[in-house]
């Protein structure tokens, strides 16, 4: 039985039990061997993933829609490369510090419910930065910024749900369905984004799509998805789960040096697909500009067959990518422990001389771009289900959504929360005049930094080959230690205590 005593079926926002805890209470099984670890039947764990599914792809959907009309939003607003950067830096920057806060909430408290308010707000408040008047640029800023809220109200703590419902290679798998909705949704960001902003010819209309399908994901939060069972699928014994203090988390992930270096290498991950999610459509136009293929934004409305491109791209590119990483690691298991890492290595050492190539022949031709394009964002892709699953494999189960939020926020402070920004400030800088010959160029100088962000990454992800398996054995094998203080909820308040106190 759990430590925090009993719970109701709806589990309390502030109750640290799962729903299925309060589900057993009320009625064991009469075969207990039959009923599933987590306390979530097969169906409704299928369906509670497919509800993460889809949440996840809508939250990418809206990140990247602001994209997909960019320089629609530059041409309205009158901004230029650096300001335009800032739309996606502050929405970085919410999530990044706020995720702390909902992984430390994520380990000791109902799950849905903190996801179905974090949504709930995300839905307004995105509804509301789409009304943003011509004088006021700072007011999309500042909506844009507290979008960041909902989602780090779900993203550090889907993936740890997930691994409370599987183990092994059905995680595996179902990780790799979770982490499908993040290509597919970018790429639907920036084709829904650019198609209705060029069928009503307004960009403001692209940010009012996205809040409706978040009332319907709060619903089926609420409705569909069950709180499962901490830890319980993976067999351990009981006192092997208690909670501990968050500093003492914080010291242990701090010498998980597989944790860490992973981290810095996800880091790298997301500058690279921080920088090309913003700037490569409007690098693409520009292109187009340049070399007198398309015609310049006129007052009220810009070309949209780029981001239309890029989209589909990006969706196509990313499934693939995700999945052959999944395949390729899977197959590569058999024969060594440091496949995952591995893995992730190749795909960003790969990336980095298809994206320059990208980048370079931008101006020569258009075919030769998009294929190299296609080649960088496929390897590049190969990273997300499996950085998730080595993080799910080398943490133990009660600092899991903790150690989702410090990869959040180290990964997006050192990555792309300053890269959309960085990028465009470089390019201002270099640009000599504002010519479509220096707009292009500028741009096309300052994403070259990609390719070199992206072998330093891969770098990262070889040296946590190294640490793997020890990683990963101590985290199976975890135990606490007698002196080691643990957290027990009581009344909804957390008293800090011995374990030996706990398990005489």
């Amino acid at each position: 039985m759990s430590l925090a005593g009993h719970t109701s079926d709806s589990a309390p926002l502030f109750s640290s039990d799962s729903e299925a805890d309060g589900l057993e209470e009320h009625s064991r099984p009469t075969n207990e061997q039959e009923a599933p670890a987590s306390g979530v039947s097969a169906l409704r764990a299928l369906l509670t993933v497919l509800v993460l599914c889809y949440i996840n792809l809508l939250n990418y959907m809206d990140r990247f829609t602001v994209a997909g009309v960019l320089p629609e939003i530059e041409n309205f607003f009158g901004i230029d490369d650096g300001k335009s950067g800032l739309l996606q830096t502050v929405f970085i920057c919410s999530y990044m510090f706020l995720a702390p806060c909902f992984g430390y909430l994520g380990d000791r408290y109902n799950r849905k419910y903190i996801m179905s308010v974090g949504i709930l707000f995300w839905a307004l408040v995105t509804l509301a930065s789409s009304f943003t008047p011509k004088e006021h640029f700072w007011v999309l800023l500042l909506t844009r910024g507290l979008v960041g809220v909902g989602e780090a109200s779900y993203s550090t703590i889907a993936p740890t749900i997930i691994a409370d419902l599987y183990v092994k290679d059905r995680r595996t798998n179902m990780l790799s369905c979770f982490y499908f909705a993040i290509p597919v949704g970018s790429g639907l960001g920036y084709i829904v984004g650019s198609q209705v902003s060029s069928a009503v010819k307004n960009w403001h209309w692209a940010l009012r799509v996205t809040p409706g399908l978040g009332l319907v994901a709060v619903l089926l939060l609420l409705f569909v998805v069950q709180e499962p069972k901490r830890g319980a699928v993976e067999a351990r014994a009981e006192e092997q789960l208690h909670r501990t203090s968050w500093l003492t988390d914080m010291r242990a992930l701090s010498r998980n040096l597989s944790f860490v270096l992973s981290t810095f290498g996800f880091t790298a991950v997301a500058f690279v697909t921080g920088s090309l999610a913003l700037w490569a459509p409007t690098f693409l136009f520009r292109a187009a500009v340049f070399t007198g293929e398309k015609a310049p934004c006129s007052e009220t409305h810009c070309s949209s067959s780029d981001s239309l491109n890029f989209g589909i791209i990006t969706c196509v590119s990313g499934v693939l990518g995700v999945a052959s990483g999944v395949a390729v690691s899977r197959r590569l298991r058999t024969k060594t422990a440091r496949a995952d890492p591995l893995v992730c290595a190749a795909g960003l050492l790969l990336s980095a001389p298809f994206l320059y190539l990208a980048i370079v022949f931008a101006e020569s031709s258009t075919i030769a771009t998009y294929v190299f394009i296609f080649l960088g964002e496929t390897f590049l892709s190969m990273n997300w289900a499996i950085v998730a699953d080595i993080l799910l494999y080398v943490v133990v189960p009660t600092r899991r959504a903790t150690a989702e939020a410090v990869q959040i926020v180290l990964s997006h402070l050192l990555g792309d929360a300053g890269s959309p920004y960085l990028i465009g400030v470089v390019s201002d800088y270099m640009r000599k005049t504002d010519s479509f010959l220096w707009q292009f160029r500028s741009l096309q100088l300052s994403l070259l930094l990609c390719s070199f962000v992206a072998v330093v990454g891969g770098a990262f992800f070889l040296a946590t080959a190294l640490f793997i398996e020890k990683d990963r054995n101590r985290a199976e094998n975890y135990a606490p230690t007698e002196d080691e203080p643990i957290v027990v909820p009581k009344s909804g308040r957390s008293t800090r205590v011995p374990v030996s106190s706990v398990l005489i």
